[in-house]
């Protein structure tokens, strides 16, 4: 049993230590959701095709694994994306690089537990937009827009803004990102060095890495 504990305790260490190579975003008070008018195109989200994918790091190793995207609409007006939001069913969280059954058990109901997002409580996360700035002169491949928007999380609400890429035509319209946050905004401080002294080697970063990849059709 304390072998299970422990082991528990390093693999969700490791889940949420930040992982390199992707662009922090920018947190802070959440803002008024944008707001589209009549004339805007509505693009409502594909829950099977739009997927949210998380990558973690920490020195003894890394783990992945996805998010299902619950639904929500994007709204655009002259080809520019203007508002919208989309739900998160958190509880359908998934560790997918972990092919031991019981380690794999183990991690996921900890990451469901109220030591992290305490799916129990709040099973649901909700993204919607604040802004939306395209990026003039952007290359093919890059990120075209700047976007900002209130992301909830165990009933806190805060903004951040990332880079996004996203791409429309009559009929759909895709939005990929991928930008690290900072649990502790949202409450989730377990094994944090803000919060807990002489953690050593079971400090677990503050932040972590999303990928999101919206599919919303006309």
């Amino acid at each position: 049993m304390k072998k299970a504990v422990f082991l528990s305790a390093i693999l969700a260490a490791t889940v949420l230590a930040s992982c390199g190579g992707s662009e922090a975003s920018k947190t802070e008070a959440s803002g008024e959701a944008a707001q589209a008018t009549a004339a805007a195109v509505t693009y409502k989200v594909d829950s099977a095709a739009s997927k949210i994918e998380w990558l973690a790091k920490k020195v003894t190793g890394q783990h992945n694994g996805t998010i299902a995207v619950k639904g929500g609409e994007l709204k655009a007006e002259g080809a520019k994306l203007t508002a919208g939001a989309f739900f998160i069913n958190v509880k359908s969280l998934k560790v997918v690089d972990i092919t031991d059954a019981e380690m794999n058990a183990d991690l996921t109901g900890h990451l469901n537990s109220p030591d992290f997002f305490n799916t129990a409580k709040h099973p649901e996360a909700k993204f919607e937009i604040v802004s939306a700035e395209a990026i003039e002169g952007a290359a093919a491949g890059t990120p075209n827009y700047t976007v900002k928007g209130n992301l909830t999380m165990k009933g806190i609400t805060k903004a951040i803004t990332f880079p996004a890429t996203i791409t429309m035509d009559a009929t759909q319209l895709n939005a990929n990102a991928e930008f690290d946050i900072d649990r502790t905004e949202w409450d989730i401080k377990y094994g944090s060095g803000k919060f807990f002294q002489n953690l050593k080697d079971k400090t677990i970063n503050d932040n972590f890495t999303l990928k999101f990849a919206i599919v919303a059709k006309a």
